[in-house]
């Protein structure tokens, strides 16, 4: 297949992942177990012989949703909420969801009440990633997720299978990082939107199948040459839960920025940390769980030993980004919340940063586009006297 050819496909999967769950389901005949961002491990669930899907945040306007939950709550939660009102989530066979914020819990209890007949699993992560106890309260956490996977299975997960899961995911996770560091780069030409497609249809495919789609896409890289491309380095920052619109990301390069790295959800914070692939699953994905947060941190946790600004300043230098736009989710309180200090840091350090506050009701992006541009504009001007200072 052409680059063109599967970048077509898991765009398709990733527009519609409801749609194509379903056919999967159809397909394999394997159960659908749906999870709500960020923390779920879905190599337990792909280890009990169903597919793991990562619920997803639709384009439809919110209309039945609107009685059943808060207007001031993310675009996230109240497009799971309505879509949980439109029978859409009916063909699963079970939901497991976390509580690293206020609203994903409203959420998940309109979810709950709309589907009496699914199996809905909470599953209550330690959120303090560095006391002593942290590690052996994650353990106990997946060992209960466990439990309930072979409860409805019927039958116990064997750890061999959990290894067998766990290098599957870990092959997938570092393909993706490969076509990142050949962004990174300049040996392949991966727009923002395309980059967000891979993982994006990495949270909702078979991961065979999209592994070997990420196997075929690399070989046509490889082949290609990719050509040099001129604007300025922009990282991507934020946007936990759900995807930034595509036509934000598209906004972003057309004004003249080239996007060379992120710490977004369906992105660089998605598939960061591989899991161990030897010894007990149930220790190696506790572990997993902490050390993601070193690598990626998450406002959601909270760890003495890591500093998300800190991280973004170091994550700059890496990728030689140029400058830094934020996209905030509306209403995203845990990013609300952190972001002053975000923002004291990069002011502190000369790091030039913009903020843009994105919903789901978002139509036009002319008024963006503006901001975009003059950003974009006086990043160029301070880098070129930077250099030429040097």
């Amino acid at each position: 297949m052409s680059i063109e050819s599967i970048l077509a496909t898991l765009e398709w999967t990733a527009e519609n992942s409801l749609e194509s769950a379903r056919q999967w389901k159809e397909k394999s005949g394997q159960r659908i177990v749906g999870s709500f961002p960020m923390h779920f491990p879905g190599e337990m669930a792909h280890a009990a012989g169903c597919t793991p899907v990562i619920l997803q945040e639709n384009h439809e306007p919110i209309t039945v949703g609107h009685g059943m939950i808060y207007p001031f709550y993310c675009g996230f939660t109240r497009s799971v909420v309505d879509q949980a009102c439109k029978g859409g989530y009916e063909f699963l066979d079970a939901i497991m969801f976390g509580d690293h914020c206020v609203q994903l819990l409203g959420a998940a209890d309109v979810v709950r009440a709309k589907l009496p007949n699914t199996r809905v699993h909470f599953y209550q992560l330690i959120s303090s990633m560095s006391d002593p106890w942290s590690l052996g309260r994650a353990r106990e956490t997946f060992l209960n997720l466990k439990e309930g996977l072979e409860e409805m299975i019927g039958h116990k997960i064997d750890d061999e299978a959990m290894r067998a899961s766990i290098r599957l995911f870990n092959k997938n996770r570092q393909l993706l990082r490969q076509l990142y560091q050949m962004r990174r780069d300049g040996d392949a030409r991966i727009t923002a939107k395309q980059m967000q497609i891979l993982v994006k249809s990495s949270m909702i495919m078979d991961r065979a199948e999209h592994t070997k789609l990420l196997e075929e896409l690399l070989a046509e890289f490889d082949k290609s040459k990719a050509t040099a491309q001129r604007g300025v380095r922009v990282y991507l920052s934020g946007h936990f839960c759900q995807s930034p619109k595509t036509g934000v990301l598209d906004m972003i390069e057309e004004c003249g920025g080239i996007v060379v790295d992120d710490d977004l959800y369906h992105g660089q914070r998605f598939i960061s940390t591989d899991v161990d692939e030897t010894g007990d699953p149930l220790d190696a994905l506790a572990k997993w769980y902490l050390e993601r947060n070193l690598k990626v941190p998450c406002p959601t946790r909270v760890d003495q030993n890591a500093d998300w600004e800190n991280y973004l300043l170091g994550a700059m230098d890496r990728s030689q980004a140029d400058g830094m736009i934020v996209l905030m989710a509306k209403f995203c309180e845990p990013h609300m919340y952190y972001y002053p200090e975000i923002k004291e840091a990069f002011d502190k350090h000369g790091r030039p940063h913009l903020l843009i506050e994105t919903e789901h009701e978002q139509n036009s992006f002319e008024g963006l586009r503006t901001r975009v541009e003059t950003f974009l504009e006086v990043v160029k001007r301070q880098t070129a006297a930077r250099r030429i200072a040097a």
